[in-house]
């Protein structure tokens, strides 16, 4: 089979591209070749003979925006013309404007996250307060953001099977007219060798040893992934600390612990290249990200045999049971957050506990099990488009 993929990188430490890395790789073990649309690939994967790289480069062109307009015309134009070449074509949301595509993988619902961020995120947020352009920033995330959703409803109806990351993205998918009936889950996997149960010295990061320490991962640039509401939680756990990773440039998040008088406490560690074993440094993670379809730093996190706090709007909250984490309704309700931030800051015993069924159920979600998942999909697809008439 001859597969095509398109979306914007393929390699490992990027959500999407991890994915779509981990699919060529079982797309190759079983024989089959892969053309990948893309602006970045992984070194190991160029030099296959079964991989051709179709370079579709974007960098230098000002804004997110403006460079994802660019790459969908451009991956479109080259599709129009070698798309006969290909059996099968994979691509990502509202990537290329495509005619017709074979499968349409789902990592985010922009009209979800439209219609969310309207009553979650007021507008007097700490963002705007904090962020001298946050007027201008949540102007151009809702130009943004609104524009996907309309670009996205086109590319799903122009794909034969779509693919959700979490049955939290296929009720969405559903609730914008997608028909049940070309609508699959396959859940998103993790490496259960670089992210496993272990410990490591604090020391490295400049981190206190001998308190209770919860970990934030994500993207502190940005009100979406709710560190605003776990700081203010975090004021009424007076001995824990919390190591946070994310970029710090252009965030307003150290200003708002300084504000809350947290600054002793909140570990502000900038991008880490090395979140597995940071991991293996801390006690559990807390990640009630305001909209997430799906949220690997969960999965790591319980891979790594740690407890996770996070919210039923984190798509990757459908695998924390209440014997492996703790899981609030609203993502913005500051007393659940701090109680559950309570019980495990003060049962060490309940968090060894928690963290050993954590382990357990993330082994049963490896980047391996979901590959295949889809390249038996897209063998399926393959045998259908084959058989002849009757």
């Amino acid at each position: 089979m001859k597969l095509c993929i398109v979306t914007h990188n393929v390699k490992k430490g990027d959500g999407q591209g991890r994915v779509n890395y981990e699919i060529t790789w079982e797309a190759i073990r079983r024989g089959h070749h892969v053309t990948i649309l893309a602006s970045e690939v992984a070194l190991e994967l160029q030099k296959h003979p079964q991989v051709k790289w179709v370079c579709i480069p974007v960098r230098g062109w000002p804004g997110e925006l403006l460079r994802n307009m660019i790459f969908s015309w451009q991956s479109a134009t080259w599709l129009r013309q070698h798309q006969c070449s290909c059996d099968l074509v994979k691509v990502n949301g509202a990537i290329t404007k495509a005619a017709e595509v074979d499968v349409n993988a789902v990592h985010f619902v922009h009209n979800s996250w439209l219609k969310f961020s309207q009553k979650a995120v007021k507008p007097k947020s700490v963002w705007t307060i904090f962020h001298p352009r946050g007027i201008l920033y949540d102007f151009y995330q809702w130009l943004y953001t609104a524009a996907n959703a309309y670009w996205e409803k086109k590319a799903f109806e122009q794909a034969r099977v779509i693919v959700a990351i979490s049955h939290q993205v296929a009720q969405e998918l559903l609730a914008i007219g997608v028909p049940a009936e070309r609508l699959q889950v396959i859940l998103n996997g993790v490496d259960l060798q670089e992210f496993s149960p272990g410990t490591t010295d604090r020391s490295v990061w400049n981190l206190p040893k001998t308190v209770p320490l919860a970990l934030f991962a994500g993207d502190i640039r940005i009100p979406r992934k709710n560190l605003d509401t776990v700081l203010q939680a975090l004021v009424e756990v007076p001995q824990l600390h919390l190591a946070v990773a994310g970029i710090t440039e252009g965030s307003p998040y150290i200003k708002l612990a300084a504000s809350l008088g947290l600054s002793e406490r909140v570990h502000f560690l900038g991008l880490c290249h090395n979140v597995p074993q940071l991991m293996k440094a801390v006690d559990f993670l807390v990640f009630p990200s305001r909209y997430e379809p799906f949220g690997l730093v969960v999965i790591e996190a319980m891979a790594c045999g740690l407890p996770v706090i996070t919210a039923s709007t984190t798509g990757a909250a459908e695998l924390v049971t209440p014997e492996s984490g703790i899981v609030i309704a609203d993502p913005d309700d500051r007393q659940a957050l701090a109680q559950a931030l309570l019980s495990l800051t003060n049962d060490r015993a309940l968090r060894q506990k928690m963290g050993k069924t954590a382990r357990t159920i993330a082994e049963q979600h490896s980047w391996n099990q979901m590959a295949k998942s889809y390249v038996d999909l897209f063998e399926n697809l393959h045998k259908q488009t084959s058989l002849p008439d009757g």
